[in-house]
């Protein structure tokens, strides 16, 4: 198995996605191969994100996996707290639906001096 990532945005904000495909592509091929498809796609995919519009597309056409949450036989949480490590849910893909998707953005704001820490 090989393993590939897409990753889209800048340094503050950005998706990534990992695949897997079971024969090895150069990674100069693989390289022009995402920005084909890339040009092909950017001004009319449905998808959440580019990378993910581009995932589809490498799926359907040229053997890759896109490694997604939908894919997940089960996910534990871990931590040095005993308490805090478990088998956690996972929800059915027709809860997806119903899910709020949730993304973070991070904002360095300047540090204003009159407010308290």
């Amino acid at each position: 198995m090989f393993f590939y990532e897409l990753r889209e945005g800048d340094d503050d904000v950005y998706a990534d996605l990992l695949l897997v495909r079971e024969e090895e592509m150069d990674a100069d091929e693989f390289f022009e191969l995402v920005q084909s498809i890339r040009r092909q796609i950017q001004d009319s995919f449905e998808e959440d994100t580019l990378v993910e519009a581009i995932a589809e597309e490498l799926e359907r056409e040229h053997g890759f996996i896109p490694i997604t949450d939908e894919r997940l036989s089960a996910s534990v949480n871990v931590s040095k707290v005993d308490e805090d490590n478990y088998l956690a849910e996972l929800d059915d893909e027709a809860d997806y639906d119903d899910t709020p998707d949730y993304r973070g953005i991070f904002v360095d704001l300047p540090r204003n001096e009159t407010l308290p820490n």
